[in-house]
């Protein structure tokens, strides 16, 4: 893909490796990765977020998809966020939790569950840039925090591995996505601390 600035970069990118609680790979990509069944079946992908509020994926992909169960080829989530001003400060958090909920999800045994197997986690918006980098930055500062000790040390870890061009670094991702980022960080170390502190029931 050539975005509008010229630069280069593939489709789907390997940002790091041992997500908890898997140990599995996480990859940023952008709208053409998330819909190109054969790369994500290269890269076992099994989980797909698209982070973006202003773009739709069909994943099924087949007529009578509902009355077949709704299945399609990975688990699909969608956290809807604008690549600008506009989200609630909260947001961020809300789309860590999704995150943190789908790699932890363990589905039942039922045919309307097809897609439970551990695997790969794609986080996907437009161009794979700037609202996927932020979340995959965020989720990788609290659940690799010894890796990664601080929110930017996750962004600067995500521009190199992307290949994220220096001189669009300004806008990948965009500065009030980061500020929304700290504030998430912020309130969500404290929430996992809290819960570590609690007693064992």
């Amino acid at each position: 893909m050539v975005t509008k600035y010229n630069f280069p970069r593939p489709p789907m990118s390997l940002i790091v490796e041992g997500l908890p609680p898997t140990g599995g790979k996480l990859f940023i990509g952008d709208a053409e990765a998330a819909a190109d069944r054969k790369l994500l079946d290269e890269n076992d992908i099994a989980i797909v977020v698209n982070c973006a509020v202003n773009l739709d994926i069909d994943y099924t992909q087949a007529a009578g998809a509902i009355e077949e169960g709704g299945k399609g080829p990975i688990r699909n989530y969608k956290l809807g966020l604008i690549d600008d001003a506009g989200n609630p400060d909260t947001m961020l958090i809300g789309a860590y939790f999704l995150l943190d909920g789908a790699l932890h999800q363990r589905l039942p045994d039922r045919f309307t569950y097809p897609h439970r197997r551990t695997g790969n986690l794609l986080l996907h918006c437009r161009g794979g840039r700037s609202r996927s980098v932020i979340v995959a930055a965020l989720l990788m500062h609290v659940h690799m925090h010894d890796r990664f000790p601080t929110l930017d040390a996750a962004i600067d870890h995500i521009r190199q591995t992307r290949a994220l061009h220096p001189d669009e670094w300004h806008e990948t991702p965009k500065p009030m996505l980061i500020e929304a980022a700290r504030y998430a960080a912020d309130w969500i170390l404290r929430i996992e601390a809290e819960k570590r502190a609690r007693p064992a029931a």
